[in-house]
Order: structure tokens, then sequence, then C-alpha cells
């Protein structure tokens, strides 16, 4: 039987990930189905059972379910201990390994992509969500100097700040970003979700700076802020195609060139 493979999350219609993963499998000359599936709110670890169930090898996991993802595992990488989160499940008898490849996905884009080093770099990552729990370890990891965490629930980005005991990596609320700017600011905040953007004072995008947003394939008011700031931009499109090609390497084992598919995406 063909193996097969998803992307699971609620809402997940819009998704690339399908059409990316049949551009992996044609490249790469593998045998496999890729499908999207909506799992309802309450019923994420149902829907991972039916679908394993149902000839399953794998799946991403796209939002709302990162964390949910994450104490499903049987087995999780160190990534995604860190990170308390995973966005890609591998299925074997033995039970089900979690992975998280959001961080090394946006690192490729950043460093390979988009010509941009780490090393030294002063970091604001807003949002202290699922999204933006896999990106601090890779970021840290890849010789930042220091990484904000900012949230408008500040609890919440201590929390995750905590998770880093003896890095560089802090946190606060959006009100005291007033007077510190930064050389990436990355918005892994759901703003964008609801047509809006962070509420940040402008003074964080520091000359030069590269804002980058995590949503693809369209421009979001994040963006025109940064942009409005002199920033230069980039959506979430490398970012998306580079940890599907990372998913795709833990699944079968090679990994396929990204560069083709990200200009197609970009190609519209």
């Amino acid at each position: 039987m063909t193996d097969r493979y998803a992307v699971i999350g609620n809402p997940v219609a819009h998704s690339k990930s399908p059409w990316i993963h049949a551009e992996f499998a044609r490249s790469t000359r593998q045998d496999i189905e890729y499908l999207r599936i909506e799992a309802p709110h309450d019923g994420f670890a149902r829907t991972v059972g039916e679908f394993r169930s149902a000839n399953g090898r794998g799946a991403n996991v796209t939002l709302p379910f990162k964390e949910a993802a994450y104490r499903y595992c049987d087995e999780v990488s160190p990534e995604g201990r860190l990170a308390g989160a995973v966005n890609t499940l591998a299925f074997a008898p033995t039970g089900t390994r979690g992975e998280n490849t959001d961080g090394s996905g946006l690192l490729r884009d950043l460093t390979v992509n988009l010509g941009f080093s780490m090393r030294g770099r002063v970091i604001l990552v807003l949002g202290a969500g699922g999204a933006a729990r896999g990106l601090l370890g890779p970021l840290a990891g890849a010789g930042a100097t220091r990484i904000v965490i900012a949230n408008r629930t500040v609890a919440k980005a201590q929390a995750l700040a905590q998770r880093f005991s003896g890095s560089s990596v802090e946190a606060c609320g959006f009100d005291a970003l007033a007077g510190r700017d930064f050389e990436l600011v990355i918005n892994a905040t759901s703003a964008a979700m609801d047509h809006d953007a962070p509420r940040i004072p402008t003074s964080v995008f520091r000359k030069g700076a590269l804002a980058y947003e995590l949503v693809y394939g369209r421009d979001t008011p994040f963006l025109a802020l940064a942009r409005r700031c002199g920033a230069a931009t980039a959506d979430g499109t490398g970012m998306l195609v580079e940890q599907a090609a990372d998913s795709f390497f833990l699944w079968r084992g090679i990994r396929p060139h990204t560069a083709p598919v990200i200009a197609a995406l970009r190609a519209g």
C-alpha cells in the first residue's frame, strides 16, 4: 500500500503542505499520499489514532495542536522537548516519535536562503505560543547574543523563557519594548490571522533590521508596519518549505531540493 502522510490542524483547508510534499515526492521518486485533516479542537488524539489505523505513517501538525502533539508522543527529540511542542510525528510499531522542525526550517531559510547570519544578533520574538516554541533553541544555538520573547500575557513569555535558563533568552510584555531595538524581529503571534499586527513600538526595528512573518503567502499588517519603519521583510514561505523538507527527510531518509518549490510558491 502507498504510505500515507497528512497535515493535521484546525483550520487546515488553506495548507500548502499537500502540494509541497507532492513536489518533494515527485522530485525524489517517492510513492506517498499526503492529505489534509481537520481535527476537532477537542479531538486531536482521536484524529491521529484514526489516521494511524488507516495506514498513516507520519503527520505534520499545525495550529493549534503542536503542544497536544507533544503530549501525544511516546518519544520526543531533544528539540521537541526543549520547545514543549512538536510539528512532526513519525509512527512506528513501538510508538510515536515527535520532532520539531520549525526552528531548523526557520534557521535554514534565514541563513541559507536569505543570507542572514545569526551570530551576535539581538533578536525579538513576538508571541509565546506553539508557533514560537520551536524557534528559540535553534536561534540560540546558532549564536544569537540575546533573544527577547515579548507577549501580551507576560507570564506566558516568562514560562517559555524559563525553559532556556542559563541562556541569553529573556521575556517581557509588549509595553516593555519601548526604547529597545533589534536586528531581527519575528512575528510568531496569531495577529495576522485577524488581519492585525502586534501592538509594538516602531522603535523595535533597528536600522537595517529584518522583519520575519511566520504567516506565508500574503502581505500582513506586521510586514506593512516593518516596511514603514525601513526594515527589510520576509514572509514564512521559505520556512514552510524548509521545515517540510526536514519532515520529509525524517520520514523518507532523503532531503529534497527546496529552492524550486519556494520559487514556485512565491510565483503564485
